[in-house]
């Protein structure tokens, strides 16, 4: 591309992600300069899929879209992407860093749940998804950062990623709530003495609540296991996982709000999203 195509695009990208994902906007800031077109187009990628419901009425054409970027990354046609600069950006992204890209196919397939309103039938399904879907994205980054070092972190992204992506649904349950979407495995449901019918008509309820403490406490299970894991993670791979510098106050936050909460409510301030990135990328976990 041209230099001023370029910068165009880099623009683009860092306001994509800086609108729709202000917390790994925040961590690309501490990656180094030459690592953070790649890591803007991973993230910028993972707001558009993850925002398609949002924008259809019907699954089909959800499910158009999704194929269109499937068929894209796995032909790995940069000609073939309509002048769209993040799937260009994204193209050149997995060629450079040599990125799988069967995890990406994996990670539609995951995406797919989002566009329909079934329910998640068990625990190990939502930590499947997430693993396909918010795991798999730390892990990318990690590779992008630091390929070699990247190899001895899968499992540690996995509890991370499921750490992140539980809280991130519990943030958005109301939302969730109004389009008909449960994301509560039923298993936990059951445990609860609840249905996904009794949650979407009333997530205030006494086993509705306590569904919801179950799912919270998935989280902080995985968040910990992170954690422990955490304290040997090489400072390079840092910026992959800095965004788990804020799940534990989502989570306090999510303990206080109610059930039906917008997710503003549970939302914190942007000086103390920077604090807490600031102390996890010098000091670590």
């Amino acid at each position: 591309m041209p230099s001023t195509d370029v910068d165009k695009s880099v623009d683009s990208l860092q306001q994509a992600v800086r609108e729709a994902d202000r917390d790994r906007y925040i961590s690309v800031l501490y990656a180094p300069e030459e690592k953070r077109n790649a890591l803007l187009s991973l993230y910028a990628f993972n707001a558009e899929i993850a925002s398609v419901r949002e924008r259809v009425r019907e699954p089909l054409p959800g499910e158009i879209r999704l194929q269109w970027w499937r068929d894209l990354i796995a032909a790995d046609n940069i000609e073939g992407a309509g002048g769209s600069p993040l799937a260009v950006s994204l193209i050149s992204t997995i060629r450079a860093h040599r990125l799988p890209r069967e995890a990406f196919d994996n990670y539609f397939e995951a995406r797919l749940f989002d566009l329909y309103d079934d329910p998640m039938p068990s625990r190990t399904d939502l930590e499947g998804y997430c693993g396909e879907t918010a795991s798999v994205f730390i892990q990318l980054a990690a590779m992008v950062l630091d390929p070699s070092a990247a190899r001895a972190v899968a499992e540690l992204a996995g509890h991370a990623g499921c750490a992140q992506a539980i809280t991130g649904l519990l943030r958005l349950q109301p939302i969730h709530q109004r389009r008909g979407q449960c994301y509560v495995p039923t298993d936990i449901l059951a445990a609860a003495g609840t249905s996904v019918d009794e949650l979407l008509e009333d997530a205030a309820s006494p086993s509705s609540r306590m569904a919801l403490a179950a799912m919270r406490a998935l989280a902080r299970e995985h968040l910990a296991a992170f954690e422990r894991g955490a304290r040997d993670l090489p400072q390079v791979l840092r910026p992959a996982f800095l965004p788990l510098a804020l799940t534990r106050a989502y989570l306090d936050r999510l303990d206080k709000a109610g059930p039906s909460s917008a997710p503003a409510a549970t939302d914190i301030s942007m000086v103390r999203r920077h604090a807490l990135m600031f102390r996890r990328a010098w000091r670590g976990w």
